[in-house]
């Protein structure tokens, strides 16, 4: 028991990403961040304390694949067309996201979020915090990773860099009930 604590004291000491070479749209009020890699780590080393939150659509965690442990509470959901302007799909926030994270969730639960790419983790974070969650992390290179910027190259712009996928964690397409919305 000794042993544990000790060990979780330092995988929690250890400095991860730093704030600095974040962009901003990945960054969080309560400055907590670790890379895929990393929240796999913590996770192995005490998984009744660490638990992985996706929040990304339904049909990307069941279509894209997740990772094995992660509990699927969707911050926004796909709607039907794309905005032609941006050349996005037209999302709509999950109104309940906070309400049924609560369900799932203690507030003083070390909570390690993931979308596709660590932009709407940062916002989970911050919505989460605001409703006085105090251990949530964003999980910065998120599940597909970021986008390759290798001009003049097939890989160009596709998510090839990082993240847990690219990062040969565990990931699953099979679905749990329990883990699903």
């Amino acid at each position: 028991m000794k042993t544990l604590l000790i060990l979780s004291l330092l995988i929690f000491s250890i400095p991860t990403v730093a704030k600095q070479y974040l962009p901003k749209n990945k960054q969080t009020v309560l400055g907590l961040y670790v890379t895929a890699k990393e929240a796999f780590a913590k996770r192995h080393i005490i998984p009744n304390k660490v638990k992985i939150l996706d929040v990304r659509t339904q049909g990307e965690y069941i279509f894209v694949g997740h990772a094995s442990m992660a509990i699927n509470i969707p911050l926004e959901f796909l709607n039907r067309g794309i905005d032609l302007k941006k050349m996005n799909p037209i999302m709509s926030l999950n109104y309940n996201f906070v309400d049924e994270v609560k369900k799932r969730f203690n507030k003083t639960d070390v909570i390690m979020i993931i979308c596709r790419s660590g932009v709407r983790s940062a916002i989970s974070v911050n919505k989460l915090a605001q409703a006085g969650f105090k251990n949530v992390y964003n999980i910065t290179d998120g599940f597909e990773g970021d986008k390759s910027n290798v001009m003049d190259d097939f890989s160009n712009g596709k998510r090839i860099v990082n993240g847990w996928k690219n990062s040969n964690l565990p990931w699953t397409y099979q679905l749990d009930p329990e883990l699903v919305y």
